[in-house]
């Protein structure tokens, strides 16, 4: 594996509530020189961050209901349609976790749908973010198993705001449980070349991280270009 093959398992992350604009050139500065996979920030910096981006193969992803997952159904419907016109190409949208541990599993199936087809209707990326930290292990294979019916693009471990960020356990878990053609994002903690490369060889397909600069440049050190 190369160094740029390296940089396209991640979705490098700004969603800092005090960036400023010149913080946001220079990260899509860094995300367009390194390749990253994708520029991971809030809804509102879309459109300044896919003009930066322009002419790069780098997608900009917004992140949705974040980070809390408490915004209603129709509230992250339009969330992820407004940032889809102003140009994302992914979204990362948290699950509603009062309505899992209540049980309402029907709600949780129809916001996942509702957000999952407004991406499959445009041609855009969508991620399902379990935050994983607030889960039993009931709740973790609940998701799964939802995941399997509505069939996101990817289901993500954690926000990273949350009281923990990816395990290999949960990593493991929602690999063994989603099925083959669902696909697993690590994020939050992953801080690291060891623990990023620990979690391509299980079969992660995207990490977000703040130091994914660091970590690839540790990657270049250790393996060269």
């Amino acid at each position: 594996m190369t160094a740029k093959e390296f940089a396209r398992y991640f979705d490098h992350t700004l969603l800092r509530a005090n960036a400023t604009e010149a913080d946001f050139r220079a990260y899509c500065a860094d995300c367009a020189a390194y390749g990253f996979a994708m520029a991971a920030v809030n809804p509102a910096p879309v459109a300044l961050c896919k003009q930066l981006l322009r002419g790069t193969a780098v997608h900009v992803g917004a992140a949705v209901g974040f980070p809390l997952g408490q915004n209603t159904i129709e509230t992250k419907r339009f969330e992820a349609q407004d940032a889809i016109a102003n140009g994302a190409d992914e979204i990362d949208y948290v699950v509603n976790l009062t309505r899992l541990k209540a049980g309402d599993l029907d709600y949780v199936a129809r916001e996942m749908d509702a957000i999952v087809g407004v991406c499959r209707e445009k041609g855009v990326i969508s991620k399902v973010i379990f935050e994983n930290c607030y889960l039993t292990h009931e709740e973790k294979l609940t998701l799964c198993a939802v995941a399997r019916e509505v069939r996101p693009d990817y289901v993500k471990t954690s926000t990273g705001f949350g009281t923990g960020g990816a395990t290999m356990e949960d990593v493991r878990l929602m690999l063994d449980h989603v099925g083959p053609d669902i696909r697993v994002k690590a994020a939050g903690g992953v801080r690291d070349l060891a623990t990023a490369l620990t979690l391509i060889d299980m079969g992660v397909r995207r990490i977000g991280s703040t130091a994914s600069v660091r970590i690839v440049e540790a990657f270049k050190e250790k393996y060269g270009e």
